[in-house]
């Protein structure tokens, strides 16, 4: 028996709705996508602006003033169960002679061993305080305390940072969690570019070294975060330049 007029207009039409149905979870999809990439920037922008609001317990300006690159993963949660892990997605810029860099996308995952049992998000701050440093997050694959030595940071806006645990990191990690901050040892940590994120945020894939190395145009949602890593880094640069000299005359420097 073959199908009536009617019934292939029917069949046409229930495969049209269905595809605009398919059509629309798609671009649901892909705005959700694009509002969770915005939502991430603007939170690694709150994540600092709070850190650095509490002069006693914010990262030094020193540190600040001198970094090379600065990386924010907001809500990176630690799971455990007899052994621990986390992961969490945040972005990174570089300073480049232009001034800092559009953000990229990445990704941190690691492990740690021990009666653990419990979970808990917090926030992650890592700042490149040496050219090495930065030569390995361009590489957009290293492990924290395996290719670029790592170290808990000094914490406090006037707290002296030219330590020789200083001198030799290459990166200074931070955590903040239920409203305390610190430094924190993320040895072990791997840190990659996220790089699905990285076609959602530019339209297409770019790689690590182009946007870190000043080579992309910052989009319009990334202003928050580029803002905010301006204003401190800035803050902190003329805050550095009038310490008083550990010897002299004892007048702030010009």
């Amino acid at each position: 028996m073959r199908p009536t007029t009617s019934a292939v207009t029917k069949c046409f039409l229930t495969l049209g709705v269905v595809c605009l149905v398919f059509a629309g979870l798609s671009w649901g999809a892909d705005d959700k996508d694009q509002s969770d990439i915005a939502k991430r920037i603007d939170a690694s922008a709150t994540v600092l602006n709070e850190i650095m609001a509490t002069p006693d317990k914010a990262i030094p300006d020193k540190v600040m003033s001198d970094a090379k690159c600065i990386a924010v993963i907001p809500s990176m949660v630690k799971i455990a169960v007899g052994f621990g892990g986390n992961h969490g997605k945040g972005v990174a810029t570089c300073r480049t002679a232009a001034g800092w860099s559009a953000p990229a996308p990445i990704t941190i995952a690691g492990g740690s061993w021990g009666l653990q049992l419990g979970g808990q998000a917090v926030d992650i701050v890592m700042v490149v305080t040496n050219d090495a440093g930065m030569q390995h997050l361009l590489s957009s694959h290293f492990k924290l305390g395996a290719d670029a030595s790592a170290a808990a940071g000094p914490v406090g806006r006037d707290a002296a940072a030219d330590t020789d645990l200083k001198m030799r990191a290459e990166v200074l990690t931070y955590s903040r969690a239920r409203g305390l901050f610190a430094g924190i040892d993320l040895s072990g940590a791997v840190l990659t570019q996220d790089k699905d994120e990285t076609r959602l945020l530019y339209g297409s894939f770019v790689p690590f070294q182009d946007i870190l190395g000043g080579k992309v145009r910052a989009t319009a949602v990334s202003a928050p975060f580029l803002t905010t890593v301006r204003k401190y880094s800035i803050q902190s640069k003329e805050s550095s330049k009038q310490e008083v000299p550990a010897s002299g005359t004892g007048s702030a420097a010009n």
